[in-house]
């Protein structure tokens, strides 16, 4: 009796471990890997990989506390928040939304057991990068890797015939690296600029547009450099540091300093033209950057893919090396010109948000075949709602090395409402921002945000065309960006105030604001094909261009003699309320950002809005009339609202004072039931 029993409890075990085992099996990713042509049939198999054929690939742990993390999001970028620009390190980040250590362990043996060799990754940065046989990838993954010609390349690409599957108790996020169905291009286009109607007039040879030609026309001689700022470079392939050298010298400038090439997930940093390997887009990358930013600290360029070779790549291996600080310093300003098709175009979405949250922004090239949709089917990774797009213009100077004289919208620029249906973001969402005129989308995510200079007219160097001017692109406005914001963040340190981060949130409350005009030059001529330019935002340059230190000092505070001014948050959004019913009141700090005393002379609201009392204490003290607020000090202000009919009720609040662009606006708006 008592074995009998036994050996029931035996096979019950073993029942269960079995289950288990079955059940692991079947534990499916959090995002999208097969194609949709492979699965329709508009991809026909020819054949197998060869079962002997090694694999780059990595597994992408997923984010634990998700709810947590987007509300922290929330917090961190709401300038009314305690919690306002307080980020997280990297190991802050990782104790409180990364993978847990089990399960980052858990994964490395289950790597072993599958005979992988792990290559790179970390738990900070939520990856394991990994190489093996596609036998051993077609066991583990429970797939089959097939070789499908693709329906509208003339060529074969390979790819999983159904979504993969592991052998692990706990949801993963992602598998990167399993089909090169598509091929990552570069937003650049050689072009020449006389064949156009402008006139060029760059201090580069032949009159084209350097790097350093962009700082004189968006910043203007001003004395900030970047210094203390990292820059990091996303690419898809290697360079070659001669043809970097090769500009400065033909161009009759110094080089700042050499750049760190990082290999991520395996890829060579090298780029040899004999093998097929161009490096116009990685040394343009380079020189656009530090041109904007010479003075800053590093230039690091992180290569996780071969786009000329083998023609694959492992973005999240980049994505994850500049989340961390295990190969260089966290960089607060990253570019990427590249452009490519996921499978899901969620997929790197967990690296975006940690940049948010470490305080890190990703500025990518919209792209340069003009408005969304096109023919190129490339809108990703502008397209994503955590990114800042940049657009293209048609730039004018005084003089060579000069300071901008005009700008319309470059006839290119890759513009439009999100293709894959990626929802509209909260900072698309403000009063003002979508409208008849720019013809957004009020439920999906608009491109671009910001914009410049990206015609066929700058000089480039490399080792495909040796030096040479026409070069164009949003390529050359992206990198622009990340050293621009090098600028911002510098002078954000020297005010004693923490990197900007994200900063689309900023830069769409300051496009509805009353300082547009003077951070932004709003490009209202020109398009893309599908959209115009027009005053405002729009979908063919965003936001429009940078102003001068304008959109420095009010983005990180002026840093300048005399008072400035500066309001947290910009703009009050109410809810809905019953006309005649008074809502609680909602705050305002306003801050000296200058150098000198700001007096404030009057403040004053307009429409269904009136001012509350502030009860001073040792903290806090109220902004009133005649108001006297030594330079970084800050005052309160707070305001209600009681609608006086139903609908949209809009407002302002005034401020004269003795600060530059006196008088001041802090736009409100609420909605009466």
């Amino acid at each position: 009796m008592i074995r009998r029993f036994s050996v029931c409890v035996l096979a019950l075990v073993a029942m269960m471990l079995v289950v288990s085992m079955v059940g692991q099996a079947q534990t499916q990713l959090m995002t999208r890997h097969v194609r949709e042509v492979t699965q329709n049939g508009q991809a026909t198999m020819v054949g197998r990989l060869p079962a002997t054929q090694t694999m780059r690939f990595g597994i992408v742990l997923a984010l634990r506390h998700q709810p947590e993390l987007e509300n922290f999001l929330q917090e961190v970028y709401d300038p009314s928040s305690p919690s306002y620009r307080h980020f997280v390190t990297v190991k802050e980040f990782t104790a409180r939304f990364g993978p847990s250590q089990e399960d980052y362990d858990a994964v490395i043996r289950f790597a072993a057991a599958h005979g992988f060799t792990v290559i790179g990754g970390s738990r900070d940065g939520m990856n394991v990068q990994l190489k093996g046989t596609v036998a051993s990838v077609e066991k583990a993954l429970h797939v089959t890797m097939g070789v499908y010609q693709h329906p509208t390349e003339n060529r074969t690409f390979f790819a999983p015939d159904r979504e993969p599957s592991v052998d692990l108790p706990f949801q993963l996020w992602h598998i990167s690296g399993l089909d090169n169905y598509s091929i990552p291009r570069t937003s650049l286009v050689h072009r020449d600029s006389r064949a156009h109607a402008n006139v060029v007039k760059g201090s580069c040879p032949g009159g084209y547009y350097c790097g350093s030609d962009m700082r004189a026309a968006y910043y203007n001689g001003g004395t900030l450099t970047g210094t203390g700022q990292n820059i990091a470079l996303l690419e898809l392939a290697g360079t070659d540091l001669a043809d970097l050298t090769a500009y400065y010298k033909n161009v009759g400038q110094t080089e700042p300093y050499t750049p760190t090439l990082i290999s991520t997930g395996g890829y060579s940093t090298t780029c040899v033209i004999g093998s097929g390997c161009q490096d116009s887009e990685q040394t343009l990358d380079m020189t656009q950057a530090m041109g904007m930013a010479p003075g800053s600290k590093m230039l690091y360029m992180y290569v996780c893919g071969d786009a000329y070779g083998t023609q694959t790549f492992d973005e999240t291996a980049c994505l994850s090396a500049m989340s961390t600080t295990a190969d260089a310093p966290l960089s607060a300003q990253i570019s990427c010109s590249w452009t490519w098709q996921p499978a899901d175009p969620s997929t790197d979405d967990p690296y975006y948000q940690k940049f948010a949250a470490q305080g890190q922004n990703f500025f990518v090239a919209s792209g340069d075949d003009g408005s969304y949709p096109n023919s190129s089917g490339f809108y990703y990774p502008a397209e994503d709602a955590y990114v800042t797009a940049v657009g293209g213009t048609a730039l004018q100077v005084t003089k060579a090395g000069g300071p901008w004289s005009s700008e319309t919208a470059w006839h290119d620029s890759g513009g439009g409402i999100s293709p894959d249906s990626i929802p509209i973001p909260a900072w698309q969402q403000l009063a003002g921002v979508i409208n008849s005129s720019n013809k957004g989308s009020k439920t999906l995510r608009n491109v671009p945000d910001v914009a410049a200079e990206a015609n066929f007219d700058f000089y480039v160097c490399s080792n495909q065309s040796g030096c040479a001017g026409g070069w164009g692109g949003t390529s050359f406005a992206a990198p622009m960006w990340a050293g621009y914001m090098a600028l911002v963040n510098q002078q954000a340190i020297a005010n004693g105030n923490p990197p900007l981060g994200f900063v689309n949130p900023a830069i769409y409350n300051i496009g509805v604001g009353s300082g547009y005009s003077t951070a932004f030059h709003d490009i209202t001529s020109g398009g893309n094909g599908g959209f115009t330019a027009v005053a405002g935002y729009d979908l063919v340059t965003g936001w429009g261009s940078p102003n001068g230190s304008g959109l420095i000092n009010a983005l990180a505070g002026s840093g300048g003699g005399g008072p400035a001014i500066s309001f947290t948050p910009t703009s009050l959004k109410f809810g809905k309320f019953t006309v005649g019913t008074t809502s609680a009141a909602k705050k305002v700090t306003v801050t000296n950002t200058g150098t000198a005393t700001l007096n404030i002379t009057t403040i004053a609201t307009t429409g269904d809005f009136a001012l509350a009392t502030v009860k001073a204490t040792k903290k806090i003290t109220p902004c009133v009339n005649g108001s006297a607020v030594a330079p970084g000090a800050t005052c309160l202000i707070k305001v209600t609202f009681t609608p006086t009919q139903k609908g949209t009720r809009t407002g302002d609040v005034n401020f004269t004072d003795n600060a530059s662009g006196s008088p001041q606006s802090v736009p409100l708006t609420g909605t009466g039931k």
